[in-house]
């Protein structure tokens, strides 16, 4: 591979490698272009399955393959691991800082901005200490961590109370990811880890799902919100809806309800799951273009994906405002594509402006082992069809067959069986003065 400064083909640059950079990445492999993809971490996130790495179905590679081995057939990329500063569209150029803290500048042709999402606190910085959201693999790691390491103290605490405390994980937010995370905490504690322990009953575990809207999963339709409802219910989960989390303690949770009274929650563990904002990528590049930005943060750009008055900037998934389309996966693979395509065409002379058609291929949820909801167009189904829908879906997007193939075998156990091998406590969860010393 040759990116010196005789390569003279056209020059794009991808910012972000979620599913917009990458898709946008793979439909230019058979462009007439040179591509640099710049991401400050060295693999692709697929963040719909962060959850089960959380609750020790999936290893961490098996939803984060490496960015070099994903497009190890692509000759014309180059992959920069680094963090963007800055994006001059006057003189077409994009500054980063590479690791190791080197200052970096490149100059594009075509810029792909696919800066995706961070989570969102709607305002209460103060509480991203007290709750981990869901949007890297650092938050899974760490959530994994707290979620197996909570149940160890649990074995270990003789104050009943406090006991209780540890055994009480407080999810934030209905959507999706909200969901799965309550089905999985419930699935965890009931099946995987029965017999585990001799001093607590894993199955007493409580697990309480907070939601300030009137129903959960309220963008997948009535009849899916009331059998997620009905099935969470049933697992044993405790949903509270109309409730918004107002304070949190270092053992507790407090909920304001509806009508204004509040309780405390004993809980060691807390997951915010409630919303997500715009990358902070977004605001620089709207005010160094002159482009809207909508009440997420996210960046209004032209049918084509196009920044208006720049039409050699796209700007695509989380980070793309465009005739309302919602934050999902499938929005991002499709905008990235799109916008991939539209540089290749004017490379080859074809000028013409031609729009994003999203095609809305549904959004799942899974519930537990054999039950999933899915909004497929006027179609909502739950059960055992929505769960064989939502591991088709699945299997198809999972990049790589390799990732594929593990994945469908750590589902098999964990969903037939009871397994769940990602137990491991690391870091900080290591007991002090212990070494292995790998002596038999």
């Amino acid at each position: 591979m040759s990116t010196t400064t005789e390569d003279t083909r056209h020059h794009v640059v991808i910012i972000g490698c979620g599913f917009g950079g990458l898709f946008a990445a793979k439909a230019l492999r058979r462009a007439p272009v040179r591509v640099t993809l710049i991401d400050r971490t060295n693999h692709h996130l697929f963040q719909p399955l962060l959850y089960q790495v959380t609750t020790g179905i999936l290893s961490e590679g098996q939803i984060a393959p490496a960015v070099r081995d994903v497009l190890r057939h692509h000759p014309s990329l180059r992959v920069v691991l680094g963090e963007v500063d800055s994006i001059d569209p006057a003189a077409r150029t994009v500054t980063a800082t590479e690791l190791g803290g080197n200052p970096a500048t490149f100059s594009y042709d075509s810029l792909i901005v696919a800066g995706g999402a961070v989570t969102s606190y709607f305002g209460h910085d103060d509480f991203r200490a007290a709750a981990c959201g869901m949007k890297s693999l650092n938050d899974a790691l760490y959530l994994r961590g707290e979620i197996f390491g909570a149940f160890e103290r649990a074995e270990q605490e003789e104050d009943e109370d406090r006991r209780r405390a540890l055994m009480t994980f407080v999810v934030i937010g209905g959507g999706p990811s909200g969901v799965e995370m309550a089905g999985q905490l419930k699935e965890l504690s009931r099946r995987a880890l029965q017999h585990n322990y001799r001093r607590i009953d894993p199955r007493m575990t409580r697990v309480v799902l907070v939601e300030g809207g009137d129903r959960l999963l309220s963008t997948m339709g009535q009849r899916v919100s009331r059998i997620t409802a009905r099935d969470l219910t049933r697992m044993g989960v405790e949903i509270h809806l109309g409730a918004m989390v107002t304070g949190f303690g270092d053992d507790d949770v407090e909920v304001t309800k509806s009508d204004g009274t509040q309780v405390r929650v004993p809980a060691a563990t807390k997951v915010w799951a409630a919303g997500t904002r715009a990358s902070p990528l977004g605001a620089h590049l709207a005010s160094t273009t002159g482009a809207g930005l909508d009440r997420s943060g996210r960046v209004q750009v032209a049918p084509d994906c196009s920044v208006p008055g720049y039409p050699e900037i796209f700007v695509v998934g989380d980070l793309m405002a465009l005739d309302d389309l919602p934050a999902l996966a499938e929005v991002a693979m499709q905008s990235g594509a799109h916008a991939a395509h539209t540089i290749a065409r004017r490379v080859r002379g074809d000028s013409t402006m031609k729009p994003l058609h999203y095609r809305d291929l549904g959004t799942l949820a899974v519930i537990s082992r054999f039950r999933a909801v899915a909004h497929i167009g006027p179609v909502q189904v739950g059960g055992f069809i929505g769960w064989t829908l939502w591991l088709v879906v699945h299997v198809t997007f999972l990049t790589g067959f390799k990732n594929r193939v593990a994945a469908l075998a750590r589902w098999t156990i964990s969903f037939v069986g009871r397994g769940r091998y990602e137990r491991a406590l690391t870091g900080r969860w290591v007991v002090e003065g212990t070494a292995d010393t790998g002596s038999a």
